[in-house]
């Protein structure tokens, strides 16, 4: 296992002009030695490009990878003893499964007794002990990408194991057992895992940490609770939650705060600077109000979804939709009816140039 501390940028252009130019823009961060990290964010946004450049697999084009400490940019993946978990199963269907497990040791002369031990820890991590005899040929796609995590998760002296997207090709009910064993292995093992995914879910079930991207930038690095709470960047707000949070542009002016004429008080202790911001809140932190009540303000209600577990109103206030997220309990009003929602709270968010503020 291994610290790895990031110091660089990539472009795929010999000689890049401009943002548009880089896959990744300059960054520098750490993944700390047995920690669990996702890289999070939209195709395209950079995900796949650090994660093969922290494999080896690819050289930044400028800047620098540490190890420890030690600078292995330009060293192989297997100089740098990296497994790596791809998103389509990469097994030897000739071999049995616990032959497929044994490889990655076999090739470093393990002793097979040590291999043996080693193969029955990670089958019945993922529940493949009662497949080890069979041929990987003949299973189910899901079973073969079991062995694809098995082998990456099998070399007991990894610096890290890196996965990309490896729940793509699994069937819906099954991704969640496996990204739960993926987290238990993670507390038993204590290996240092760095994960790509699109899926939220994915990577706030898996992951202690969760590096947010979006186009060749990391925006936040944080806990779940922390990209919830306090998204770092409007885009965090966004793209976290279903749905995400709500925007709404304001005007700050002596300790007030002004959307669409009407003057909201802050909470008590909380100061902003004056000018123009954008307000951010959670759907789970609206509240309805009687009409009239200082602090809330006036809307229309344009659509009302039972969700099961709870009620998403859609409201239009000061022009701009807002989602409410309400209590099975709480009685909404009819689409088309008046709302009155209180937006600034404790949870509210505020943000000056797409940054919290």
């Amino acid at each position: 296992m291994a610290r790895i501390d990031l110091d660089l940028a990539h472009s795929y252009k010999a000689q890049p002009q401009d943002d548009a130019d880089y896959a990744l823009l300059p960054l520098k961060m750490s993944f700390d030695d047995g920690g669990a990290y996702a890289l999070l964010g939209p195709s395209g946004c950079g995900k796949t490009t650090l994660l093969n450049i922290v494999s080896g697999l690819l050289a930044p084009s400028q800047g620098t990878v540490r190890f420890d400490g030690q600078d292995v940019t330009r060293a192989s993946p297997q100089q740098r003893n990296i497994a790596q978990v791809f998103q389509f199963p990469v097994i030897y269907d000739t071999m049995t499964v616990a032959e497929n497990l044994a490889f990655p040791l076999k090739n470093r002369r393990v002793p097979p007794a040590q291999i043996k031990e080693r193969v029955g820890v990670i089958a019945e991590m993922l529940e493949l002990s009662g497949q080890l005899g069979q041929r990987a040929a003949n299973l189910a796609v899901d079973a073969k990408q079991k062995i694809s995590l098995g082998r990456g998760l099998v070399r007991a002296d990894v610096a890290a194991v890196l996965f990309d997207e490896p729940l793509t090709v699994i069937d819906p009910h099954l991704k969640w057992q496996l990204r739960r064993k993926l987290k238990q292995i993670h507390h038993e093992l204590k290996l240092t895992l760095i994960y790509v995914t699109h899926d939220q879910v994915e990577a706030l079930t898996f992951a202690d940490q969760v590096v947010v991207m979006t186009r060749g930038r990391v925006v936040q690095v944080g806990s779940a609770d922390a990209l919830f709470e306090r998204p770092a960047h409007t885009f965090v707000g966004h793209f976290i939650g279903s749905p995400g949070m709500n925007f709404v542009p304001v005007r700050s002016r002596g300790g007030r705060i002004e959307i669409d004429g009407h003057a909201l008080p802050l909470p008590a202790g909380q100061t902003l600077p004056d000018g123009a911001l954008k307000l951010g809140v959670r759907p789970e932190y609206l509240d309805l109000a009687a009409a009239g009540t200082p602090g809330a303000l006036p809307g229309e209600v344009v659509q009302v979804q039972d969700i099961g577990t709870s009620t998403l109103l859609t409201a239009r206030i000061a022009g701009l939709p807002i989602k409410a997220r309400l209590a099975p309990d709480v009685e909404p009003p009819p689409a088309g009816g008046a709302v009155w929602l209180r937006l600034v709270g404790e949870h509210t968010c505020y943000y000056r140039d797409e940054v919290l503020l």
